[in-house]
Parts: C-alpha cells; sequence; structure tokens
C-alpha cells in the first residue's frame, strides 16, 4: 500500500489501485487455471480492461498527481499492461509475440518488485506477479497449458495477496508480519 502507511490508514486512491490489482489478478490467474469449469483466462478481459486497464491508469494519474512516483509508475504502468493484454486476449497475435510482450511486462512488474516498499505486500505481491508473466511467457513460448495453468496459480496468490492487504488497510485490521515476540509490528506497506 502506501509506502509508511500502516494498515490502520484511511482510505486513499492507493489502496482502491490495490484492490483492482488484486482483483484483476484473481480473475486472470483463476481464468488460467482452469478451476472452475468454464471459466478461462479470456472470460476476464472485460474486468482486465475496465477495472485492470481503464480504473488503474486513472487511479496512477491520480497518484502522480499526489505525488506517489512509485504508486502512479505502478497503477499507470500496470493499467497500460492490462489493457493491451485485453486487447489482444482474442488470438490477434502470434503465441510467440504473446510471450514476448508477457517478458517485457515481466520487466516492468520486476522493477516495481525492486522498487517497493519492503515486506509481504510491498514486494510480495509484485514478484508473485512477475512469476507469473515469466511463467506465462515461457509457457506461451513452448506451447505449454500445465506453464498456464501454474502461472495462473501464482497470479491468483498475487491477487489475494494485493487484495487483502488492501482490505487491511480499509478494515483498519492489524497485520503484523514482524516478531511478535520482539514486540516487532511491521505495517502492510
Amino acid at each position: 500500500m502506501d509506502n509508511g502507511v500502516s494498515a490502520g490508514s484511511t482510505a486513499s486512491t492507493s489502496t482502491l489501485g490495490h484492490i483492482a490489482l488484486g482483483l484483476t489478478l484473481l480473475a486472470f490467474g483463476i481464468g488460467h487455471t482452469g478451476i472452475i469449469d468454464g471459466v478461462t483466462a479470456a472470460n476476464s478481459v472485460s474486468l482486465a480492461t475496465y477495472v485492470g486497464g481503464l480504473a488503474l491508469f486513472v487511479l496512477g494519474i491520480l497518484e502522480f498527481r499526489g505525488g506517489d512516483g512509485f504508486n502512479g509508475t505502478a497503477f499507470a504502468g500496470l493499467g497500460a499492461f492490462w489493457f493491451t493484454w485485453a486487447a489482444g486476449a482474442d488470438g490477434k497475435v502470434s503465441a510467440d509475440a504473446a510471450g514476448a510482450f508477457l517478458v517485457l511486462f515481466a520487466l516492468l512488474v520486476l522493477t516495481l518488485t525492486v522498487g517497493a516498499a519492503g515486506g509481504l505486500f510491498g514486494q510480495g505481491v509484485y514478484a508473485l506477479f512477475t512469476l507469473s508473466l515469466l511463467l506465462l511467457a515461457v509457457g506461451a513460448f513452448a506451447d505449454s497449458g500445465l506453464l498456464a495453468k501454474i502461472a495462473g496459480w501464482v497470479a491468483a496468490v498475487a491477487g489475494l495477496l494485493a487484495w487483502y492487504g488492501a482490505t487491511a488497510a480499509l478494515a483498519h485490521w492489524p497485520v503484523a508480519l514482524g516478531s511478535r515476540a520482539r514486540g516487532d509490528a511491521v505495517p502492510a506497506s
């Protein structure tokens, strides 16, 4: 969530951005896993277009306007990713082009992983998202449905983590990830 903001903070565009990212990752991931009969990644196109694409991009612009360069970059960049992914999800591109696209955006998300505030909620979501994109890219290059399913599970876990962190911020849940024995608590950053 926001740098230096504990889970007990008030709602912000950052919190809404993490909810949008979480829901989009969940839909995208569940679609790739095939766990729900008849639900595929293509079924998440509308959500990816409007929640992951348009909403995240607008929230990114608002974050830039508010002076938060990291969340501005994250949300606007990921908004561009989701919108572009949704536009090409109907098979208009070759598997190799899709793989290259996924690798390029994995580099963006890797940059976000490195630049995020430390901890599970900061770096964890982006690290899992990076792994998911890389697995999907390799799966596209190798035409491997198994890698796509594994990537879907990783994306779903990243989505749950993003959603939980944002929910914790809204619900004022104390999120302690450090050592409680020493009395250290790490906020959902």
